[in-house]
């Protein structure tokens, strides 16, 4: 049977307390042809606004890091659509790369979940893909977007007192989905969860991917989900070799130049060879934890 090709779907959802836009880019599977598309620096072949192949389509939403792009999760997020799923690549505002206003922040905590709970609003009632949606949703969040993943799912956030405006120490206010059923952590930053009992409500299954060489969040944050949440959720898999932007997309040779730390890797780590291998465990955990009647 011949594989999908790749759909392409763009929209703003709105976060709903402050009416700002979030920037939506849905990747789902459709039989159209597809011509070649740039995403900002990135060359892909994607099918615009194409009819979707399928129903019972499983909703993953992808939050990007901290002053990072969405784009740099883009051959994940085709990956699953071409399997069957539909996957949204959120921006988050105020912390991305173009507009970083909120890094650091007990606000950028606050809002990074409310981005999310828009998208997917936004692609249930999105005239395209909405109707051919499941009801279970999945989230894969890379760095800063772990901690969103996990406070979509019930965790409890506390910000550092050099987060807030008045240098205290404060619970952030976030609100679990429902609607989600599976995590997917990939070098998660998570030190927000630290306080014992703040995982304690998560209660959906989680695969977290870490890097043995990763500088930016090291072991103690991989210790933080172990600890916190209960036996039999977790699945973690410490990746040899890599390092914290590994999990992110191969980068154009033009780059893949040194002061570009993204596209950097160390030494011996071959990245287009691991996503081949993260992209299918993704696919097949997601499969496997949204699948009518999973959990």
């Amino acid at each position: 049977m011949r594989k999908p090709g790749v759909g392409h779907h763009r929209l703003d959802a709105r976060d709903a307390v402050n009416g700002e836009a979030v920037p939506v880019r849905l990747f789902y599977p459709t039989f159209a042809i597809a011509r070649p598309t740039d995403l900002g620096p990135y060359p892909m072949l994607l099918a615009a606004d194409a009819p979707v192949e399928g129903t019972g389509l499983p909703l993953v939403a992808i939050s990007h890091g901290g002053g990072g792009s969405a784009a740099t999760h883009r051959d994940l997020a085709a990956h699953l659509a071409s399997a069957g799923f539909v996957a949204a690549l959120v921006e988050h505002p105020g912390n991305n790369r173009d507009d970083n206003r909120l890094a650091h922040t007990a606000q950028v905590l606050e809002n990074r979940p409310r981005h999310i709970r828009a998208a997917i609003d936004a692609a249930f009632a999105d005239p395209i893909v909405g109707q051919r949606l499941a009801a279970a949703v999945g989230v894969i969040g890379h760095s800063l977007g772990g901690y969103t993943a996990l406070a979509m799912a019930g965790g409890k956030p506390t910000a550092f007192d050099h987060e807030t405006p008045d240098g205290k120490q404060a619970v952030v206010p976030v609100t679990p989905d429902p609607r989600v059923k599976a995590l997917v952590l990939l070098a998660p930053a998570v030190a927000w969860f630290a306080a014992e009992g703040a995982l304690a409500e998560v209660s959906i299954p989680v695969l977290m991917l870490t890097g043995e060489k990763d500088l930016s969040t090291p072991q103690i944050h991989g210790r933080i989900v172990a600890r916190g949440l209960r036996r039999g959720l977790l699945e973690h898999r410490e990746v040899a070799g890599a390092g914290h932007f590994a999990f992110q997309s191969p980068f154009p040779p033009a780059m893949r130049r040194p002061g570009f730390l993204p596209a950097q890797d160390p030494e011996g780590f071959d990245r287009a060879a691991f996503h081949e291998q993260m992209n299918a465990d993704i696919e097949a955990f997601l499969r496997r934890t949204l699948a009518p009647g999973a959990g």
